[in-house]
């Protein structure tokens, strides 16, 4: 008998809500400053600039207000879940590549795109209701707390990418940084679940995955470590697990304590 999944964590939808809005205005500050030298500068992301990144985090956020402007979809369960969200997105990325460059181009004040995203994102969170209702997003429907934690993802993520970029700091608002964790290593738990392996991401998460021996007391015999940030750039693709532990940026004890073929977990 495979090992049984974990009931889904629950998300505050207030506290997402606030650290989502909150990431957003983080991202929108440091724009606001940035030169057209810095704006044109390369991300690690294939071909895109600082420029087109700013547009993509921006249209990614304004994903909100979009996808509460139609009624609610018919149904009462949602067609992605939030650990199933990170399996949908690839067919998207060509699409969402397109979109950026697309935009970059047509709207070249960043400073007014950010303003009127944030306009209206705002507006339409505070008119939503409640997390439960489900939203009409891009991958399927979703429930609005779930779909908010997804824009907490991404703003993180890409927050992160700035950062490479630029050689700056962009604060991460710690709720969204603590709900792109939890999402990452549940994610990570839904695809391998067992209890052979503990992977703890001080101070958020603490999950066990992978089938084998149950561990139940006492210290565990297959332990990774590692902190919040790290296990982002693994699960994003933006790191590699041999490099990770070569630069002790992760601790992994016992036979089973290895990642590597399970990660990345989304792009």
């Amino acid at each position: 008998m495979p090992p049984a999944k974990k009931r889904p964590r629950a998300y505050d939808h207030l506290k997402t809500q606030t650290a989502v809005l909150a990431q957003f205005a983080h991202v929108r500050d440091v724009i606001r400053t940035l030169t057209p030298d810095q704006l044109a500068r390369p991300t690690q992301l294939d071909g895109w600039t600082v420029r087109e990144l700013a547009v993509h985090i921006a249209t990614g956020f304004a994903g909100i207000s979009r996808a509460l402007a139609p009624p609610e979809p018919p149904g009462s369960q949602p067609e992605v879940t939030l650990l199933g969200y990170p399996s949908v997105t690839a067919p998207f990325a060509a699409w969402v590549a397109e979109d950026a460059q697309k935009v970059a181009a047509d709207r070249p004040d960043l400073t007014a795109l950010f303003d009127e995203v944030e306009t209206e994102v705002t507006a339409a969170l505070a008119a939503s209701g409640t997390g439960e209702r489900l939203v009409a997003s891009v991958v399927g429907s979703m429930r609005l707390t779930d779909f908010l934690v997804t824009r907490a993802v991404e703003l993180v993520v890409h927050t992160d990418d700035l950062n490479e970029a630029l050689g700056s700091e962009i604060p991460l608002d710690r709720q969204a940084l603590a709900a792109c964790t939890r999402m990452l290593v549940d994610t990570l738990a839904d695809r391998a679940p067992g209890g052979s392996v503990e992977v703890r991401v001080p101070p958020f998460a603490v999950v066990q995955c992978i089938g084998g021996p149950q561990h139940t007391r006492g210290t565990p015999p297959n332990v990774v470590e590692t902190d919040p940030l790290t296990w982002i750039r693994l699960a994003t693709g933006r790191t590699e697990w041999a490099r990770a532990l070569e630069d002790a940026e992760v601790s992994a004890g016992g036979e089973r304590a290895d990642l590597a073929a399970l990660l990345p977990l989304m792009g």
